[in-house]
C-alpha cells in the first residue's frame, strides 16, 4: 500500500476521471474496465505509466510507487485467474454473514440439503469401514 495520502484538490481531479470507480485520501478502486485495458495495452508492450497517462490520469499526483503497485497486482491477479481475475471481489460480498430471517421454504431446503451431505458422507465412511476389514481379513 502506498503512503501518499491524497489531498481534497486531488481527490477531486482525480474522480473526474471516468476509470475511478472510488477514491478516499488513502486508496483508489480502478473500474474494471480500466484494469482489462491496461492488461491489454500492457501485452502490446506499452509501458504503464503511458498506459496511465493516455487514460487521463495524472501520474505525478498517484505516484509511480501506487501506479506500479497496481501493475503488479493486476497481472499477477491475470496470470493466476485469467480475465475474471480483474473483477472487483468486493462486489456484493462484504464478508458478513447475512443476518436476514428465512422463510421456511428456505429452511426445508437448506435442511434437505445438509440432510443428503450427510447421508453421503455415512456412504463413505461405511464403504472406508468396509474396505479396512476386507484389508484385514486378507493379512
Amino acid at each position: 500500500m502506498s503512503i501518499k495520502i491524497f489531498t481534497e484538490k486531488e481527490i477531486a481531479s482525480l474522480s473526474n476521471n471516468p476509470y475511478i470507480k472510488t477514491i478516499s485520501a488513502k486508496a483508489i478502486t480502478y473500474t474494471d474496465e480500466f484494469k482489462r485495458i491496461f492488461i491489454s495495452e500492457s501485452g502490446k508492450g506499452k509501458p504503464t505509466r503511458v498506459i496511465f497517462e493516455e487514460h487521463g490520469f495524472d501520474v505525478a499526483i498517484l505516484g509511480m510507487n501506487r501506479v506500479l503497485q497496481a501493475r503488479r497486482r493486476w497481472k499477477s491477479s491475470y496470470k493466476s485467474k485469467g480475465i475474471l481475475g480483474l473483477d472487483d471481489a468486493r462486489k456484493g460480498n462484504s464478508g458478513r454473514s447475512s443476518d436476514k430471517e428465512l422463510t421456511l421454504e428456505e429452511k426445508y431446503k437448506q435442511l434437505k440439503l445438509q440432510n443428503n451431505y450427510l447421508k453421503a458422507e455415512i456412504e463413505l465412511l461405511k464403504k472406508v469401514d468396509l474396505a479396512e476389514r476386507m484389508m484385514i481379513k486378507k493379512k
